[in-house]
């Protein structure tokens, strides 16, 4: 063990952590370290190390000895701030159940002594299926080839290849030589059906076997067409994924993908799923992603919590860099912290009356850890607790403006969510009146083109009972973009 090494940071707890949290740390960090669920030498390096660390910690008396020899503690922001805003600033004691909405900010804490980005260890998962001809696949051969040209030499790149069946076009490799491999990729050809699955699977592999906590390890999986038969597979993988600290995003051309399935399987990971609704546009998007990667700080950020027993946790958005819904469970994997854009998520809470003597109601309790790998070892995970004063005052409290800003446009885009759920009820009438009332708050802000496809949809909902898929995913998929910061500025 290094003698600069921290324990504590190692198996990623705090100073004073309790034995049977250092039991549990260290049983879950030997679970994805062994030797036996990974080839990589760092990671059976990285688990020689954490013996050696829950050996001295797991004793009392050399536990005693060692933190006597420790430094003081780093404050909590060194490397990550948090921010946590309430839409109310204290609970009414009243004997409804109230909302409460909270904001949370986590950013990277960068200056000038601060590493730049890390390397990429990414995989391109691509769709070559029959549908994927012509265009399509001329578009995608070209990007994957420009990816190849723009990666760094320490970066990690490889691509898979799918249909019925996978190939490995590009093993993960750090030295790239840029004809052969461009050529491999100028070779591939369309053919057969979709199995996402077999695609997944070999591009997971493929991160694992370059997989290292100094770079970004990721998977882009590109896809026009619907799998049928391997989705629970599918979304065990990913969570395998979530679990090895590999992210997932998801980019769907056309129509006939299955949006839903991949929103799954990227929120899983953290990662989003994206539409292109043009094969001309796999391209910018593409970049887009690539290079976004290439500014992450923190790419697992993960939130273990608890709700308190009168607290419901009824919904969570990531805002912030890359807009999706969240599960409502623990853990919650929020995605990337890039260093340059904040990761912002938005909590919805739905609280039962507080009791006659409570002073003070928690809404959750947890902690986020997070992996920067720009940093050495684990880092500390941060607390995070949602507390508010319980009040007899009934006043008005206006809640801050960002939350404001937050629900105002997140207000568009749970429109057309309930639109969908009450077209998969029958509630065909109620859903068309909905999707006209979201028309014209889109035409309130200027959306004029996506109000114009809300109106369409909502007539096609009276007449055949259905969405068309291209209205569908571009109702859905515009009014997830309303909450990007650029498109704020528009």
């Amino acid at each position: 063990m290094p003698k600069n090494s921290d324990y504590y940071a190692l198996l990623s707890l705090r100073r004073d952590a309790s034995p049977e949290e250092i039991r549990h740390a260290y049983h879950k960090a030997a679970r994805r370290l062994h030797p036996d669920r990974t080839s990589s030498a760092q990671a059976s390096e990285l688990f020689l190390e954490i013996q050696g660390a829950y050996e001295v910690l797991a004793d009392l008396k050399k536990r005693a000895k060692y933190d006597a020899s420790l430094p003081p503690e780093p404050a909590e922001g060194d490397l990550i701030r948090q921010k946590i805003l309430y839409s109310r600033q204290q609970v009414t004691r009243m004997r409804e159940p109230q909302l409460i909405y909270v904001l949370l900010e986590y950013s990277a804490a960068i200056d000038s002594s601060t590493p730049p980005a890390p390397p990429l260890n990414l995989c391109l998962v691509l769709d070559r299926s029959t549908s994927m001809q012509g265009k399509s696949m001329d578009i995608v051969k070209a990007t994957a080839i420009l990816l190849l040209r723009r990666s760094r030499p320490d970066d990690t790149l490889s691509v898979v290849a799918f249909s019925d069946r996978a190939e490995t076009i590009i093993p993960a490799t750090e030295s790239i030589e840029l004809k052969k491999l461009e050529a491999r990729i100028q070779m591939l050809q369309t053919s057969g059906g979709t199995e996402i699955f077999q695609g997944l699977e070999n591009g997971y592999n493929e991160v694992r076997r370059g997989l290292k906590k100094s770079h970004v390890n990721h998977i882009i999986l590109l896809t026009d067409g619907r799998t049928y038969g391997d989705e629970e597979q599918c979304l065990e993988l990913a969570k395998k994924a979530a679990e090895a600290g590999i992210g997932i995003s998801g980019l769907g051309i056309g129509n006939e993908w299955n949006d839903d399935f991949l929103d799954k399987i990227a929120s899983l990971t953290g990662g989003s799923s994206l539409f292109v609704s043009r094969p001309e546009d796999i391209q910018h998007i593409l970049i887009e992603k690539f290079d976004k990667l290439g500014q992450v700080y923190a790419e697992e950020s993960t939130l273990q919590f608890k709700v308190s027993e009168d607290v419901d946790l009824r919904y969570a958005f990531r805002l912030h860099p890359e807009a999706g819904l969240l599960p409502v469970e623990s853990p919650l994997h929020l995605g990337p912290i890039l260093r340059d854009v904040s990761l912002k998520i938005l909590l919805e809470f739905m609280l039962q009356p507080p009791g006659d003597q409570a002073e003070v109601v928690s809404l959750l309790a947890g902690e986020l850890e997070v992996s920067v790998a720009t940093h050495p070892y684990p880092v500390p995970p941060i607390k995070t607790r949602l507390m508010l004063p319980v009040s007899n005052s009934s006043g008005l409290q206006t809640p801050p403006e960002e939350i404001l800003q937050a629900l105002s446009r997140l207000s568009l885009y749970r429109l057309q969510e309930q639109a969908r759920l009450e077209v998969a009820a029958g509630k065909y009438t109620q859903a068309s009146q909905r999707l006209q009332r979201l028309a014209t708050n889109l035409l309130e802000q200027g959306e004029r083109g996506l109000a114009h496809t809300a109106l369409m949809e909502a007539e096609h909902i009276q007449r055949k009972k259905v969405f068309t898929r291209e209205g569908e995913k571009q109702i859905k998929y515009g009014t997830r973009a309303l909450l990007l910061p650029r498109q704020k500025e528009h």
